[in-house]
């Protein structure tokens, strides 16, 4: 599916419909831009470190899993639902202070599968984390 054929013309605007659940609003993230193509959040550190006051690794994966899982599910369309199946990070340097960006890019776009890359990097542009989510995509169940 690409934009241009999407049922919401707006993936803003179908992000804000949904919601991005009741974690991702505890954490303080925030999506910036929400397409198929590219999808960018925000998470603040501060509240989101581990007892040292770094950046705990799990904010990291929460915040990828996010925008990982919603990207796929615009992709998946209606009727559809994507979920994921595997998720793996790697954390190269650690935020301490601040906001850090998560971008989000496909690098499988499949009519049963997705995979999507998501880079976060801190206020200094260094990258802090990359994760890796694969989301499988199938049928609403009629419930």
């Amino acid at each position: 599916m690409t934009a241009e054929n999407s049922p919401v013309d707006d993936g803003m605007d179908w992000a804000r419909q949904r919601g991005m659940g009741a974690l991702a609003e505890k954490m303080g993230i925030e999506f910036t831009e929400f397409s198929i193509e590219r999808s960018v959040a925000t998470m603040p550190v501060e509240g989101n470190t581990q007892p040292v006051g770094l950046l705990h690794g799990g904010a990291y994966v929460v915040l990828g899993e996010s925008l990982g899982s919603m990207a796929a599910n615009l992709h998946a369309g209606p009727g559809r639902l994507a979920v994921g199946v595997d998720i793996n990070a790697t954390h190269t340097r650690s935020a301490t202070s601040g906001i850090v960006t998560g971008v989000c890019t496909p690098v499988h776009l499949g009519r049963s599968l997705t995979v999507h890359e998501i880079v976060v990097t801190d206020d200094q542009g260094r990258r802090c984390s990359t994760i890796r989510i694969t989301n499988m995509i199938r049928e609403r169940s009629a419930s």
